[in-house]
């Protein structure tokens, strides 16, 4: 009995001395907008809406307060499900969780969006950044750094823009994600997600969504209107990315934090 009870205290010893997991220490950056009535949404889609069901004290002496709201999956910072420009790919609830965590990285093309707002993304954007910092590491999630979160949220100039409805459309201005850079890192790198500070990751004059389909394609979700990109380091930072789970959504309102 003595020697089986030494055997239990010897295999318990390594689990009683490691250490509980923990998050990765250091600052945490809020990505996300808040959403309310200046939240910025496509021309066509329908705007965030917060209506009070009660506020105030109850006849029993209490406060309470409750709300209901009603927003389109697409608009303020949220993310695009693949199914959303990809028939039978994951919808939002279908995105393994472990995809939207992760070592994040910025390439900044700001300077080149402030002349250009319809500017692309191009492969030697990315290039260019790994002659830097390096290959962009597999299991990376990505983020496009325009610029353009400092308009945010004023849709003239954010989308180029403040008219709303179809004919508003092909009035947008932002930038965006070549098509062919897209197709470049689904081909050439592995990574888990890719962001930017605009409201689509194809530039607001896309007309067939070509950056969309080719990332969606290959289930590599996007994430749109990030908040803050600009206190981001290139790189050296995680991300946690975690969108409300509407079963068969095509996208939907995200909460986005990095962790410098």
């Amino acid at each position: 009995m003595k020697c089986l009870s030494l055997l239990l205290l010897v295999l318990l010893i390594p689990a009683l001395q490691q250490k509980p997991p923990t998050l990765p220490a250091g600052r945490v950056v809020d990505l996300s907008y808040p959403f309310d009535a200046d939240t910025v949404y496509w021309p066509t889609a329908e705007t965030f809406k917060l209506e009070k069901d009660f506020e105030g004290v109850t006849d029993k002496g209490y406060y309470y307060s409750a709300y209901r709201y009603m927003a389109a999956e697409h608009g303020g910072t949220h993310i695009d499900a693949p199914v959303h420009f990809a028939k039978g790919r994951n919808s939002v609830d279908q995105i393994p969780l472990e995809q939207l965590m992760g070592p994040g990285l910025v390439v900044d093309v700001a300077a080149k969006c402030a002349v250009n707002p319809d500017y692309l993304v191009s492969i030697d954007d990315f290039q260019n950044w790994e002659k830097q910092n390096g290959k962009i590491p597999s299991g990376s999630i990505v983020f496009l750094r325009t610029g353009f979160g400092k308009y945010y949220p004023d849709r003239k100039k954010y989308l180029g823009t403040d008219e709303r409805g179809a004919e508003a459309v092909a009035k947008l201005h932002f930038p965006g994600l070549d098509p062919n850079a897209a197709r470049w890192l689904t081909q050439n790198r592995s990574i888990k997600a890719i962001g930017l500070d605009t409201a689509s990751i194809d530039r607001g004059q896309s007309t067939l969504f070509e950056s969309h389909r080719a990332l969606f394609e290959k289930d590599i979700p996007a994430f749109e209107n990030v908040a803050n990109l600009d206190q981001l380091p290139l790189r050296g930072f995680s991300v946690i990315a975690l969108p409300m789970k509407i079963k068969g959504g095509s996208g939907g309102p995200l909460r986005i934090v990095a962790i410098l």
